[in-house]
Order: structure tokens, then sequence, then C-alpha cells
């Protein structure tokens, strides 16, 4: 079972490291003289302790982090661009960088990390929301200066729908309500501190609240009033796949089962809840001819559901290909072979609705969406140039596409058929020895690092290190590139428009069908050609976790 996959934003997010000529500038000789060197381990240490107090003391509000600073901290960006009282909990926001301090603490046993992985977990505390879950964001200034946020820069964002309504309430969608809860789990289970408990059961009651009889969980939760935005229907009730919600939250619940037994018992609820959790996977597994999974899905019907205006009412074949890659996990974890029954016919119909030869994009196998009923693939475009006359819409038509989301996919039926045939030729029995569900509870503990891959359940009282080790020298450029300030300089490949009000009905000139932006009023981010010098918290993570490894030797 692969999860925590927003993780993998940590490789490939929105600002890249500079390289070691973006290092202050060395000679040749030097330069080849501390590529080859390795540095101490006081040295390593040192460097690491002066970035980590840059990032406490210079670029947090109240603990907590956004993506990317200007190094004067005139402008921050998460996702969107973010007020100087906000901080993001979507990854690698502030619960990322908390895992990473934790992970130095757990490194080097140095009391500042500690400290600081506290500083972050008392920021989402103070944001958390009181049902127990989280939002995307946390204004530190407090609901009505958020609320602005959203009426400004949120709603103007044209192709960012999930931030044009303020909805007051917490969600699950990529990923940030459970990194918060893994955090403060992992922060109470270090040392026990009882301030910590109180919020985390908060988390876990949010997570088996929020969860439909049936298994599901919806996108966000508690429900609201009100319908959803800009005339569309509000699709966050609805059982919800994408991003894998159903599997950071299944992963949250395992470890939390592990974590606070007492005596080898855990919480009966939340095994129940993990249980039921792998069931919806089953049970909205359509039937044939189209045995596939949908992005999300109507919690009464089960059928397939729409989202945003850029996810149509159909069939997902990435979504698919991820949940059969799931239920093989499910598999291992159960030992029940109802998870594995049908993914034969899944991977037929994957088969089937596989792009046609000419119009196949490089890394491309699949298109994104294909209607019930019908097998026909549908594509997504858009029309206008901001929020105010523009409209997404979907078609037939395989040409000008938006790019700032795939209409075609990548999805690997070979390997997915290869690792179901090996697994189903195992018995029960055999496949699921080494599961964790079916241990003690209590028996394992939560890996060591969490920060250096892309950690899941398999990983649970291991060190969860990279497979891949940094290249030698790597920490020597590390500590000699970490600037006077205490940062790694890091280009902001990404920008966006600041807000300049209200978006005009009249379409601006220009041509918006294909770009990542609309018009000046779209405060949507978009890549740049012109990149300048940033703080990027994701470099930090990576290069701090690069640090780890090191010390580690």
């Amino acid at each position: 079972m692969t999860l925590m996959n927003r993780r993998a934003l940590l490789a490939a997010g929105a600002a890249a490291t500079f390289t070691a000529a973006s290092a202050p500038a060395l000679s040749p000789a030097l330069a080849k003289t501390v590529m080859q060197a390795a540095p101490e381990r006081a040295a390593v240490i040192a460097a690491m302790k002066r970035a980590t107090r840059f990032m406490t003391d210079e670029a947090a509000v109240e603990g907590g982090y956004v993506w990317n600073v200007l190094p004067d901290f005139s402008r921050r960006w998460g996702e969107l661009e973010a007020s100087p009282t906000m901080i993001w909990v979507q990854p690698p926001g502030t619960a990322t960088v908390g895992h990473l301090y934790l992970d130095a603490y757990h490194a080097t046993g140095d009391e500042q990390f500690y400290q600081a992985a506290k500083s972050a977990a008392d920021a989402l505390v103070r944001g958390q929301h009181p049902a127990g879950g989280w939002n995307y964001v946390i204004d530190t200034a407090g609901e009505e200066s958020l609320k602005r946020w959203y009426a400004t820069y949120g709603k103007n964002a044209w192709r960012m729908e999930e931030f044009h309504r303020y909805y007051g309430n917490a969600t699950f969608d990529d990923a940030g309500t459970a990194e918060a809860s893994q955090l403060l789990l992992r922060i109470y289970l270090e040392k026990r501190e009882r301030k910590y408990r109180a919020p985390l059961d908060k988390a876990i009651q949010f997570v088996l609240d929020a969860q439909y009889a049936n298994g599901g969980w919806p996108q966000r939760f508690p429900f609201v009033q009100g319908g959803g935005v800009h005339g569309h229907e509000d699709y966050t009730p609805y059982i919800t796949f994408n991003d894998d919600v159903a599997g950071e939250n299944l992963e949250f619940l395992l470890y939390a089962w592990h974590g606070l037994a007492v005596n080898g018992r855990g919480d009966a609820r939340v095994l129940d809840a993990i249980q039921r959790g792998m069931d919806i996977f089953v049970k909205t597994q359509q039937p044939q001819p189209q045995p596939a999974w949908g992005l999300q899905h109507f919690p009464d019907t089960l059928k397939p559901a729409g989202a945003r205006t850029i996810e149509p009412q159909a069939f997902a074949t990435h979504a698919t290909g991820t949940n059969i890659r799931s239920m093989l996990g499910f598999y291992r974890l159960t030992g029940d072979r109802k998870f594995i029954a049908r993914l034969p016919e899944a991977l037929d119909w994957l088969d089937q609705v596989k792009t046609p030869q000419n119009l196949i994009a490089p890394g491309r196998t699949h298109p994104t969406f294909i209607l019930e009923g019908s097998n026909t693939p549908v594509y997504i475009h858009r029309r206008g140039s901001n929020i105010t006359n523009g409209q997404y819409y979907a078609d037939t038509n395989p040409n000008n596409l938006i790019v700032h989301y795939g209409s075609f996919r990548s999805v690997d039926t070979a390997a997915l058929r290869r690792e179901y045939e090996e697994l189903a030729a195992q018995s029960p029995a055999e496949v699921s020895r080494n599961s964790p569900l079916k241990a003690r509870a209590g028996s394992l503990k939560l890996p060591k690092y969490f920060t250096l891959q892309d950690v899941d359940v398999w990983d649970m009282s291991s060190d969860a290190r990279r497979l891949a080790k940094p290249a030698p020298g790597r920490a020597a450029e590390l500590v000699a590139g970490l600037n006077a300030r205490g940062y790694w300089p890091s280009p902001l490949t990404t920008t966006s428009n600041p807000y300049i009000g209200e978006a005009p009905a009249a379409v601006t000139g220009g041509e918006y069908q294909t770009t990542r932006v609309g018009d000046l009023w779209d405060t949507s981010p978009y890549n740049t050609d012109y990149p300048v010098e940033c703080v990027s918290t994701q470099v930090f993570i990576r290069n701090m976790g690069e640090l780890i490894e090191a010390l580690e030797g």
C-alpha cells in the first residue's frame, strides 16, 4: 500500500535548489577540494542548526511556514500567494517542516530540533478546526482576516476552485489533515507531553466522525450549507479518492492503532474504521462493462461523481490505477482475497481504454476521463480570461487542452498486472505474514524518519531512509552553499499576479486556453521564465534530509 503521495512534492515542488554554482563563488581548485571532502559530523550539525535557526527565527510565522518567501519577506506563497499572517498546512508546509525537525532530532539528539518541531506542532494546534481537522491554510490573524483572503486572492485564482469559497471547515484534500495529524502523533509519542494528547485525540475523532457508515471519506468535513461556487454543485461531501484521501486516512489510523495501544490493545473504533475504509474500495468498483473508479463517488448510489469543473462526472484512469495498487496493498494487509477478486476486470478495462496511438503524448498512456456508459474519452478546455468571464468545459476534442490539469495520464498496467499475479499466486497467510495490521497492537513503532522518503505503513519499525543515497561530496556542497543568513538560495520558478481587484466581466485580449494563468486579475500561480531568489521550504527540507543521510553515513 503506497501512501503519503503528496510528499513527492519534496522531489518535484515549486522551487529547485540552486547548484553549487549558486553558492558563494569558489575557485576551481577550492571547489574540487570542497566536493571531495567529507565534512566532520560537527560541521554538518552546525550547518543544520544554522539553517534551522533561520527558519524558526526569521521565516516562520508563529511557528508555521508557507512554501516560498522572498528574502526580504515582501511576498510569500503557499499554493497561492499568502498574506503576511498566513501559514500553510498542505505539504510541504508547516507539518512537513515539523516532521523534518523531528527527523533531525532523531539524527542528532539536539534539543534545538525538538523545540523547533514543537513550535510547528503548536502552530497547527492553534489552527486546528474545533472538529479536529485542518484547512489548507491557517491565518494567525484570525478568521476575519482569512475570509478577506478568500474573498480576494482565493476567489480570483481562476483555476484553483478549491480556494474560491471560504467553507469554514476542514479538508482531507492534499494530505494536509493527515500529515498534521501524524505530526501530532509523533510529537506526543516522542516524550508523551500531555498537552499534545487532547489535540491528537481530536484529530483521530475527526477522521472517525467524517467517515461514512459505508467506509468512504468526503473531501471536507463538517458539511456546510450553501452549495458550491460559481453556480456549480458543491462536490466536497462526495466520497473522495482523489489525492489518496482514503489512503492517507488509513495510514494515520494504522499509526495511531499501534502508537497509542495500551498493553497490546488498540482502539477498536480505529480498527473498525480501517476495515470499513478498505471495504469502500470494493463497494465503489463499478460493475461490468466498466469495472473502474472515479475521482469521487456519490455517497448514496456509489456511482462516479463530478467535482471541480475540470473534473467531470466520469471514470478516471489514474484513480483506477491508484485504487488497484491500494487494493493490492489491502490484500497484503489482510490476506482477504475480496480485495483482488475483481482487479483483473479493472486491468482489462484500462487496456481497453488506452489512448489511441495517434494521440499518445510522451510518457502518457491513457485519457484521464472516460464517460460512464460509453468508454468515450473527454478532454478539458477553457475559454475566457479570468474567473468572472471564464469557463472550463469538457468535450471529445483532444486539441487545445489546458496545461495545468492533464487530460492524459500514465498508468503502467503491465506493472500492475505483474504485481497482481505475484500476489494472487500467494496464499492469504503467506501474503499477509508481515502485515502491520495483523501484528499485535503496539508491537510496531512509527518510522524513525518521515521526510527522507514517501513513508507508508510498511516502513513501521524501520529507519525509512532513502534507497538512493546522496552523491559523494553532497554534504560538503550543502554546508558550503548555506549563505551568510542561514538559508540555501533557491530560484522561485513559480510566481503569481498580485490581487488588484475584482476581475472584470469583459474578456481581456490574449489567448488563455493553454496557459496556467489568465489575465492580470487572475491570482493563480504560473511558471516564470524570470526566476528570482527565494527561500524555499521544500529545498530546506530536502537539503536537511541529505545532511541527515550524511550523518547516518
